[in-house]
């Protein structure tokens, strides 16, 4: 008579922690890729500017408008009313430049391009402008005044501050 060699009859598969320890690190990189994925697909993280000579080749540009501010003794007085949902702008100068009437305020986030707003203040009197707040969200922004030959830049913290003084003379 033969003999027959003895079956274990161990645990079923599913019950084995191994077994489920080693589908564990395959499935979490898959799902892993997934999150990637969907962050990469639904946030916008700017561009990366792809010609530095060009660039470049604008700062000399930027310098003669900051240098432009300097000469026109530019200085601006923001305020930022939540309330009012108002943007306003007191903007004086040496006595022989004319104010413009439109002066284009853009708001650069500090970190994401795509939350970059353009609001165009137009004069109300002599040296006052003012125009729609636009919705900013937290964090900090960079403000830029330009027109004709000039330009003023500085930074401001939202919520926490809400007025901005920039004095192209400093």
């Amino acid at each position: 008579m033969k003999h027959k060699p003895e079956i274990h009859k161990g645990r079923p598969w599913q019950k084995e922690p191994w077994v489920w320890f080693i589908i564990f690190i395959p499935s979490s990189a898959v799902i892993g890729g997934f999150i990637t994925l969907w962050l990469a697909i639904s946030s916008d993280d700017g561009l990366v500017v792809d010609d530095y000579y060009k660039q470049g080749k604008e700062i000399n540009r930027v310098i003669k408008r900051d240098q432009a501010a300097k000469h026109h003794k530019l200085v601006a007085n923001i305020a930022l009313d939540h309330k009012n949902q108002l943007v306003r702008l007191e903007l004086h100068a040496r006595p022989s430049y004319v104010l413009p009437a439109e002066i284009p305020l853009r708001f650069l986030h500090a970190t994401r391009s795509g939350l970059d707003v353009l609001t165009n203040l137009t004069i109300n009197n002599e040296y006052l402008y003012s125009a729609p707040l636009p919705q900013l969200g937290p964090g900090l922004w960079y403000i830029q005044l330009e027109a004709d030959d000039w330009r003023l830049l500085g930074t401001l913290q939202i919520p926490q501050a809400s007025a901005l003084q920039i004095n192209a003379s400093r």
